[in-house]
């Protein structure tokens, strides 16, 4: 019985039955100027399909009152866009053409079954009915109060057909074309994408501040020294300025439509990632060598991300221990080349800077991985001749 009433409380039911009701005013605005012309309405409406803007006009109304809970959802099953070719305005034409019949249908059963159901009332109640409608000749009875319901019911099913009906020929003949539905699909990927790359940059960018934050903690606590707790608290407070800037930057992305690619930083603000290093005690002696200013902006901005990763692994499994790190960066052959180094085992026989699974699920090597593949290159970490490394070949004439 509640999924019998469910539509009675269901307000899309009546926007539909309002859209099924408002071709009926305009159709009976012309039959009272001429009443021999039944059929301009239809041609009519045949001729406003074709213009563009008319299956824009429709879309925008059948959204409003067929789909409503779609409204603004940029993969909705009805469009609202122009007409922009001829296949598109034909089927305009044959919406139109639908819903001039369905509007017939559901406007005389509305008017047809209200009326009898007033009838039904009035002789109920001991007037005697209309003579056009479907209780002329009943006469006065009390017992017709229990037939009232009837065409009520029979109204109320009507209208949920009808709206269902009208629903589906507008999914049909208002939707997205083939062509438009793979746009929404590109920009949905798009989409994902770049949900995906702010994932990243937040891990990478914040992971980094707490892992020096949390070294230079500890190490500060540990020296018992007022000189290197000042300069642990100094390099704190730079590398979270530094945090929050990139945080600001990932914002801006959430709070636009995107962030130009020149504030998003490059290995030519590596240094502040290689101070930040040195800061929390890592022995950080770097290589460069080749034309950095010639790498593109997308492999320098990558590149930059690859070594901030790279170090805060450093720093999260070294602990308070001082830890030499070599780093290599060169340009050479059409390619960029990453490359750092640090001891894989201690003087106790532990690990330095071996990814710990538990802590971080290998989310930030993965990520690694993930950015050299998406610029075509490729990305390796793990042991190597008694140390870890992370080493990254990107190339140049990949511009992302």
């Amino acid at each position: 019985m509640s999924s019998f009433l469910h539509p009675l409380t269901t307000p899309v039911t009546y926007t539909r039955w309002l859209h099924l009701l408002l071709p009926g005013a305009a159709v009976s605005v012309w039959l009272f100027i001429s009443m021999d012309t039944p059929w301009v309405p239809v041609v009519l409406a045949a001729l406003v399909g074709l213009i563009p803007g008319m299956r824009l006009a429709e879309g925008v109304q059948a959204q409003l009152l067929l789909t409503p809970a779609e409204r603004g959802d940029p993969g909705a099953s009805i469009s609202a866009a122009p007409s922009t070719s001829w296949s598109e305005r034909w089927r305009t034409s044959l919406w139109l053409e639908v819903r001039l019949l369905c509007a017939a249908l559901a406007g005389m059963a509305t008017v047809w079954l209200l009326a009898t159901a007033v009838d039904l009332i009035r002789s109920a109640v001991g007037s005697e009915p209309s003579a056009e409608w479907f209780a002329a000749g009943l006469g006065t009875h009390w017992w017709a109060a229990l037939l009232v319901p009837v065409p009520l019911v029979m109204l109320l099913a009507i209208v949920v057909s009808c709206g269902e009906l009208i629903t589906a020929a507008a999914r049909w003949l208002l939707g997205p074309t083939r062509k438009q539905r793979m746009t929404a699909l590109e920009e949905r990927t798009e989409q994902l994408l770049e949900r995906n790359r702010i994932a990243r940059e937040l891990h990478d960018s914040i992971g980094h501040a707490l892992t020096v934050a949390v070294v230079q903690a500890g190490a500060a606590r540990a020296a018992h020294d007022p000189e290197f707790t000042e300069r642990a608290l100094s390099a704190i407070e730079e590398t979270g300025r530094d945090a929050l800037d990139d945080l600001e930057r990932v914002l801006r992305v959430l709070r636009e439509s995107g962030e130009p690619s020149s504030q998003q930083p490059s290995l030519s603000e590596a240094d502040r990632l290689l101070d930040s290093a040195r800061g929390s005690g890592a022995d950080v002696d770097v290589d460069l060598s080749g034309p950095l200013e010639q790498v593109p902006a997308s492999v320098s901005r990558e590149g930059y991300r690859i070594l901030q990763e790279a170090l805060t692994n450093v720093l999260r499994h070294s602990g308070s221990v001082a830890v030499r790190v070599r780093v290599r960066i060169t340009v050479a052959d059409g390619r960029l080349e990453l490359e750092v180094t640090n001891p894989f085992m201690g003087s106790t026989g532990t690990s330095l800077a071996a990814p710990a699974e538990p802590m971080g699920r290998g989310s930030g090597l993965r990520g690694i991985r993930e950015r050299a593949a998406l610029l075509g290159g490729s990305a390796r970490t793990g042991p190597y001749k008694g140390e870890w490394m992370v080493h990254a070949s990107l190339p140049l004439h990949h511009i992302g």
